[in-house]
C-alpha cells in the first residue's frame, strides 16, 4: 500500500483477528492495529512506526476499504 526508503505498510488477505496492516522496516517487523495504531505483534524503531501512523492516521479509510477488500466476512 505505502513505501517509503525507511518503510512499507502492505495489508495481506486470508488474515484473522482485527483489522491491521504489517509494517516492514529494513531491521523489524510489527502488526499494527488500523484502527488506533497500536502495535499488535512484533516491534519497530520509534521513529519509524512515528512515520508510518502519521500517514496510516491520514490513510485510515483506504486502509479499511484495503481490509474489507482482502478480507471479506463470509
Amino acid at each position: 500500500m505505502k513505501r517509503t526508503p525507511r518503510w512499507i505498510i502492505k495489508v495481506y488477505g486470508a488474515e484473522h483477528g482485527m483489522p491491521h496492516f504489517h509494517l516492514l522496516c529494513p531491521e523489524d517487523r510489527a502488526v499494527v492495529a488500523i484502527a488506533d495504531g497500536e502495535i499488535l505483534a512484533g516491534r519497530v524503531p520509534k521513529k519509524r512506526l512515528t512515520e508510518a501512523r502519521a500517514w496510516a492516521d491520514s490513510h485510515r479509510d483506504a486502509l479499511f476499504d484495503e481490509w474489507r477488500k482482502l478480507n471479506p466476512t463470509l
